[in-house]
């Protein structure tokens, strides 16, 4: 059947001074499809769709997603990519109509309560940081990433400096050897000590005159503040280098220390994991990047400006790098990490630190005996243990007991990362868990250690897929339901 319906502008839809749409007046004329449609594009036949009753489209999908863990339903200690809960009333503010039915093109003299919140939200993040400028356009962490050390490559390149290397720790994120060498660098590994801190031998040995930026994470993929910071800083900056701060780990220090105080010159900020937003299934997300005022020309345009009485996008920014991303990032994620930050306050986001420093803590004190740690008795938001111990004694890999947990109701930790450490697990307990939901975990973890190895060896029991080929099922994804 030929729909002869026209598509009706929604501003003839509505009423004149009202929100949203109405149904047309019935003396609106309609055109026949082919008038409207070129034959290419119009169907030719009905689609074979099955006859399905809702009850039975909506058990379905609902059974599709019990199939899967979620923060609203298991804890999650995802160490390093946290998986914690965030508030839905910044589900629902996001949602606010005078928010969502924005569109990118409408003019800024109509969606100036948008450019307010974006640029209160750029000042909150240089303060936080305690940067100058924030670029809120990347459209996730390792985006992040990229578009800083691009802006760094800029910011050489406009000073007659050219230099070919960025530095990375062994511990780091493998995003970040990857971020440097897509910007255009050779990217430089640096040794961790045995204590877990980068080894500043190895790191004076590799600065030099090409040396472009050390990216360092602080605290670091071990749960750990660098201690040698400080000194780190100077020793780049000594060479005309710059500092990058891997921000993925800022909810273990947020209102207590300063990435630009302790010398770095920019990081990115991962708003679902620091502040509030949806993560998982690769997105969406948002990547917002803080520099120093003489990296500021190069940031990514536009960035929004107030002159004193109208917000405004600002695209003269004749050194800038360029758009990284289309219109102004992913503002839906940016509008739930504003949320997030006023509602707490400066106070409040302190206290969020805290208490994700304290519950790391307190499951590494009811494990380190059962699963050590290589670097000692105390953490920030997160820890690495290690099963090295256990799979030399019964066999049973950091893999077994992460696939077990499963069976008990609760997510893996990271496991196999950082590499630094074998047979490692990575926990991050985030602040927004409780101590009974800690203790039902811990406990969880001993009993396994307690199991015989063959239970282990083909757990987990309990979910519709056991043991996949991983990288085979990340490359090459099955999409139905045929076998």
């Amino acid at each position: 059947m030929r729909n002869t319906r026209a598509i009706v502008p929604l501003f003839e839809l509505s009423a004149p001074g009202r929100r949203g749409t109405t149904l047309p007046p019935s003396d609106v004329p309609y055109a026949p499809m082919d008038e409207i449609l070129p034959a290419a594009a119009r169907a030719h036949a009905r689609s074979e769709l099955p006859e399905v009753a809702e009850p039975d489209v909506v058990r379905h999908f609902t059974c599709l997603s019990q199939l899967n863990m979620s923060v609203d339903t298991h804890f999650y200690p995802l160490g390093s990519c946290t998986m914690k809960y965030n508030p839905k009333r910044n589900e629902r503010l996001a949602s606010l109509p005078g928010l969502l039915d924005l569109h990118p093109y409408q003019s800024e003299s109509s969606h100036q309560g948008m450019l307010q919140l974006l640029f209160e939200l750029q000042q909150m993040l240089a303060e936080i940081a305690g940067l100058d400028a924030v670029s809120l356009q990347p459209a996730a962490g390792a985006h992040g990433e990229m578009t800083a050390l691009m802006t760094a490559a800029a910011y050489f390149r406009d000073h007659g400096r050219k230099r070919r290397k960025v530095l990375a720790p062994d511990s780091a994120h493998g995003t970040n050897p990857a971020s440097a060498a897509v910007a255009g660098f050779d990217a430089v590994t640096v040794r961790s000590g045995p204590d877990g801190y980068v080894d500043l031998d190895d790191l004076r040995a590799k600065l030099d005159d090409q040396t472009a930026v050390f990216m360092i994470t602080n605290p670091n993929t071990l749960g750990m503040f660098e201690k040698n910071i400080r000194q780190i800083a100077d020793m780049v900056h000594g060479v005309g280098g710059l500092i990058y701060l891997d921000g993925a780990n800022m909810n273990a220090i947020l209102g207590i220390a300063r990435p630009g105080d302790f010398g770095a010159d920019m990081m990115h900020y991962n708003p679902h994991k620091t502040f509030s937003g949806p993560h998982g299934g690769g997105g969406p997300g948002a990547g917002p990047i803080a520099v120093r005022s003489m990296l500021a020309p190069y940031l990514p345009a536009p960035l929004v400006a107030f002159d004193g009485v109208r917000y405004r996008l600002d695209y003269d920014r004749p050194k800038s790098i360029g758009r990284v991303r289309s219109f102004f990032g992913n503002v839906g994620v940016l509008v739930r990490a504003y949320c997030y930050i006023r509602t707490y306050g400066a106070k409040g986001l302190r206290e969020v630190s805290e208490n994700a420093v304290l519950n790391a803590n307190y499951l590494l004190s009811k494990l380190k005996h059962v699963f050590p740690v290589q670097q000692g008795d105390r953490c920030m938001h997160e820890f690495v243990a290690t099963a090295a111990k256990i799979k030399a004694e019964k066999g049973v890999s950091a893999m077994d007991i992460a696939k077990r947990l499963l069976d008990y109701g609760f997510h893996a930790p990271t496991v196999y990362f950082p590499i630094t450490v074998k047979e490692s697990m990575m926990i991050e307990p985030t602040e927004t868990e409780s101590k009974e939901t800690l203790d039902a975990f811990a406990e969880a973890l001993i009993r396994i250690t307690e199991e015989p190895a063959e239970i282990l060896h083909s757990a987990p029991h309990t979910t519709a897929i056991s043991r996949p080929d991983e990288v085979k099922a990340a490359r090459q994804p099955r999409t139905s339901w045929a076998r």
